[in-house]
């Protein structure tokens, strides 16, 4: 059974970072697109930045410039690196996976700016 472990999360001032991990389990197969998506209070679930296992990335405009998605293949590792962040950026952030139909989340990491 394939499993998403996320870590990472925490307080951080505007203008900080921090940087985000996710590990899967469980899989024998190398995951054709891994990302991360987030939901604050009150919103829809939105996409954050996706990454191919051919490293093509795919960003929202909200984090251009500022997030940086990168992938380990051999681990089934994705990181979410996430500098000048704002309190906007405030939200549980879910790690996302995808193997031809099937896709896989995490169960969530909190991620809280204060301004």
């Amino acid at each position: 059974q394939v499993q998403l472990v996320e870590s990472g999360g925490g307080l951080v001032q505007a203008g900080g970072s921090l940087k985000l991990s996710c590990t899967a389990s469980g899989s024998t197969f190398t995951f054709i697109t891994m990302g991360w998506y987030r939901q604050a209070p009150g919103k829809q679930r939105e996409l954050v930045a996706t990454q191919t296992s051919g490293d093509s990335t795919n960003y929202a405009d909200y984090v251009k410039g500022r997030f940086t998605i990168s992938r380990d293949n051999a681990k089934n590792t994705v990181y979410l690196q996430m500098d000048s962040l704002k309190p906007e950026d405030t939200a549980v952030y879910y790690c996302y996976a995808r193997y031809d139909t099937r896709t896989y989340w995490g169960q969530g990491t909190q991620v809280t700016v204060s301004s």
